[in-house]
């Protein structure tokens, strides 16, 4: 069995997401509690992948990064405007029956 998905958000993710996942037992930080809540995309996306972390964002700007080829743990995109309840359901099945393994420099949206 493979390591299970951590979570690793950025500035444009709400904090009641983060509370959340963490209420269901899912391991997630947050670029504030990293102090990062100023640092490029670029290193936020280091930052994930040196963690072992898959990104969380509603910021399109990390898509481009992927499209750029830029080595990342992966990244979870949903638009803004997505309900707080919907990104947390659709979190949680990913961190159910995904693997760490599987979001390799690859992009899933929700």
């Amino acid at each position: 069995m493979g390591q299970a998905v951590k979570f690793y958000t950025d500035e444009h993710v709400a904090r009641a997401v983060v509370r959340g996942l963490r209420q269901r037992g899912i391991d997630v930080v947050s670029a504030a509690e990293r102090g990062l809540l100023t640092a490029s995309d670029e290193t936020h996306l280091r930052c994930a992948l040196a963690e072992g972390r898959v990104l969380f964002t509603q910021d399109a700007d990390f898509l481009r990064l992927h499209a750029a080829a830029t080595e990342h743990a992966g990244i979870v995109y949903v638009p803004q405007g997505a309900s707080i309840s919907a990104i947390v359901r659709g979190l949680v099945l990913i961190h159910q029956v995904l693997e760490l393994e599987d979001f390799r420099n690859h992009v899933e949206y929700l």
